[in-house]
């Protein structure tokens, strides 16, 4: 089964920068879409951003439009996403997730990963 294994998650003040990386186990299992979503303490999932293998199709959230950009090295299997201008309401556990199609929801993806903590102060 696919794994997908997060990292780069740690903590920051406001304004500041960091970058995640995904690194899926198999490109095999990963069919077309990769994608980016966070969960804040007492919220839902939200969705933050997704990009398609073998293209450069992406599409953000827009509380995160023009701060993060996701990327993914074909190479390596790995997907990124570079976070800048952070702010404290970006603080969640992100997660990395793999499907078929590049949606917004959650349940469009099948593979999760175990998610790494963002804490951004002000």
């Amino acid at each position: 089964q696919a794994q997908l294994v997060e990292s780069g998650g740690g903590s920051v003040q406001a304004g500041g920068s960091l970058t995640l990386s995904c690194a899926a186990s198999e490109r095999a299992f990963i069919t077309n879409a990769m994608a980016w979503f966070r969960q804040a303490p007492g919220k839902e999932r939200e969705f933050v951003a997704t990009i398609k293998w073998g293209g450069v199709s992406t599409y953000y959230a827009e509380s995160v439009k023009g701060r993060f950009t996701i990327s993914r090295e074909d190479a390596k299997n790995t997907v990124y996403l570079q976070m800048k201008s952070l702010k404290p309401e970006d603080t969640a556990v992100y997660y990395c997730a793999a499907g078929l199609i590049p949606g917004t929801m959650a349940y469009e993806y099948n593979y999760w990963g175990q998610g790494t903590q963002v804490t951004v102060s002000s």
